[in-house]
């Protein structure tokens, strides 16, 4: 089909779409769907993708690609939020968002049968079954079926308990009875009602529900005792307090806070990581972290969104609150967005915040185990794209200026190959050419001398150079550079400190980076690394100017006397008021001398 026909039938389509929410799915020439979209009124939405000009490439290339636009229209905006989930999951788009995480979830059943099983799986029935799940941690579900057995002796075979059976006599005891585990209902030794009462306990155990037993559990404990039943009253306290030891190690915060949802995310440029919480009872009783891969910048609003569909449908979750760090931008029937600001709630969200950090971070280490270049090669490409600037940063150098009071003044110079420190080729300057403090002048000075310096030794210049300081600091380095013909040939920046503006030569409107961004992070720490090279050096040789005028005005006395003497003494004062000899014990009789002499003519 002829582009011009092309957009004239794709024009067409967007007029008859309704004003109502949905979700639509834009098709190439092949009939294969490329993305999957939900809209609070799709007519807005899709029309948007073809009257706006689009910054992203990937975007632009995406509309170019559109051949035929499918359509559905939902009764709500969450219903469209959860139909665009299956349908990603469906389709699998190309230029959707792409959540990596394919594992398989165990649940636990309580088995549809006379004397129910309570057993751990992976694969769900639809058979009457009651499966309660998925548990993300199999370390949490292995910990609550073991607490389950440790209070209720339930049956682990699969013989069929019917009535019929039981009464025939057709089993015999097993060890598990011998040794314990289990009451043998098998041969009428439990009755049905007396088991069904431990899998109504069970149940509840499962939901989090602990208090609740723990109250029933102590009736029946006072009941015995009163009853003069001592042995079962100690096997219910024995019960209460494995049930207590458990609630507080899961208790988290009120447990008032009951049936809640929360969600976290650190947003980046290609990646996000969401972290899930699910709370019953001031409990957490369900965490799940994913890694989402970015495919036309998505905001961190949509990404939140999705994640949260996906998370409430696989987890089967119906809480009416969701605590959140910030509005996703979607509506959902009878749920209610929470920001909390402080209190439980909020310790809550920073819970689930840290656990998306740690989850990143053991991401990372997996990938830098198996391509060690990897990571760098991306904030290369990252600070590349951040900066405009034409090959990546391989080699950046950063330049601080310290002077005291106009005395002393100093330079630093640190060196990052990779985004790393590379130490052995830090420099220091003495200011040799200005007089006073004129920050101006000594960056002028020192960066003319560092790469005059190169250019006559031939050795390869940095990619990026970041000039601590705002715009006065950055035109004396471009004077510099302008001298030594280098002008266009190496990417020049400075970074002023107040709002972490970057500047560029010849260019008013300094470039604000987001504060969580990679590229700004490794300018900090340039910064902050050059400063505190600069300010070590500045210090030891203000202190020798310090020294200078106290003591080494003393005939016969140096710098390394006078610091020995220091070391000694701690104090010039307590150096005056030393006798002779305890001044030889440092520097000798001759030297003592002459010291003693002058502060004692």
């Amino acid at each position: 089909m002829p582009a011009n026909q092309q957009n004239s039938t794709l024009k067409n389509l967007i007029k008859t779409l309704p004003g109502k929410p949905g979700v639509y799915r834009y098709l190439d020439k092949e009939g294969k769907v490329i993305y999957v979209g939900k809209a609070k009124n799709l007519k807005k939405r899709v029309s948007s993708y073809f009257t706006k000009t689009h910054q992203s490439g990937k975007l632009r290339l995406l509309v170019r690609k559109i051949s035929d636009i499918k359509f559905i229209v939902t009764e709500s905006e969450s219903d469209a939020l959860l139909l665009e989930n299956n349908l990603i999951k469906k389709y699998q788009p190309r230029y959707n968002i792409l959540l990596k995480d394919d594992k398989s979830f165990p649940w636990i059943c309580i088995k549809n049968e006379p004397f129910p099983r309570v057993f751990p799986t992976r694969n769900p029935q639809k058979d009457g079954s009651e499966y309660y799940g998925p548990y993300t941690s199999v370390k949490m579900m292995r910990t609550l079926l073991d607490i389950i057995r440790q209070l209720y002796p339930l049956r682990t075979c699969k013989l069929n308990l019917s009535e019929k059976n039981i009464k025939k006599g057709r089993y015999k005891v097993c060890l598990e009875y011998h040794i314990g585990n289990c009451l043998a209902p098998c041969t009428g030794k439990q009755t049905e009602a007396d088991y069904n009462t431990s899998i109504s306990h069970v149940r509840s155990i499962i939901k989090g529900n602990i208090v609740e037993i723990i109250k029933e559990l102590k009736t029946r404990m006072h009941h015995y005792a009163d009853a003069m039943k001592f042995e079962q009253a100690q096997l219910m306290k024995e019960k209460i307090e494995i049930l207590e030891n458990y609630k507080s190690k899961s208790t988290i915060v009120n447990p008032k806070i009951n049936n809640v949802d929360v969600i976290s995310i650190i947003d980046e440029p290609e990646l996000s990581w969401v972290n899930w919480l699910r709370v019953l009872n001031g409990a957490v009783v369900q965490a799940h972290t994913v890694e989402v891969k970015k495919k036309l910048n998505e905001s961190k609003e949509e990404v939140l969104a999705l994640t949260l569909a996906e998370f409430r449908q696989r987890f089967e979750s119906n809480a009416n609150e969701i605590i959140v760090p910030f509005h996703p931008g979607v509506t959902l029937q009878d749920v209610k967005f929470v920001i909390p600001q402080r209190g439980d709630k909020k310790q809550l969200l920073d819970l689930s915040l840290r656990n998306a950090m740690f989850y990143r971070m053991e991401r990372n280490k997996q990938r830098e185990l198996v391509d060690p270049e990897r990571h760098s090669r991306r904030i290369m490409e990252t600070m590349k794209k951040d900066l405009r600037m034409d090959e990546p940063p391989e080699v950046i150098e950063c330049f601080d200026n310290s002077n005291f009071q106009g005395d002393y003044p100093v330079a630093s110079m640190v060196q990052f190959v990779k985004g790393k420190p590379n130490k052995k080729e830090y420099r220091h300057f003495n200011i040799k050419t200005v007089e006073g403090a004129n920050d101006f002048a000594s960056m002028e000075e020192i960066i003319e001398r560092r790469y005059g310096r190169l250019l006559r030794e031939n050795k390869p210049l940095p990619q990026l150079i970041v000039v601590d300081g705002g715009k006065g600091q950055l035109s004396s380095a471009v004077k510099s550079l302008k001298k030594l013909g280098l002008t266009g040939k190496v990417t020049v920046l400075g970074i002023a400190k107040k709002l972490e503006e970057l500047y560029y030569p010849n260019d008013p409107v300094p470039l604000y980076l987001d504060k969580t961004s990679e590229t700004l992070k490794v300018i900090q720490q340039l910064r902050d690394e050059a400063h505190r090279f600069g300010i070590t050096h500045h210090r030891k040789k203000r202190d020798k100017g310090t020294l200078k005028s106290e003591l080494t005005e003393i005939e016969g006395v140096g710098y390394a006397t006078a610091q020995k003497l220091l070391r000694k003494f701690k104090s010039v004062k307590k150096i005056k008021e030393a006798d002779e000899q305890a001044l030889a014990t440092v520097t000798g009789k001759a030297k003592a001398a002459v010291i003693f002499k002058h502060f004692h003519p």
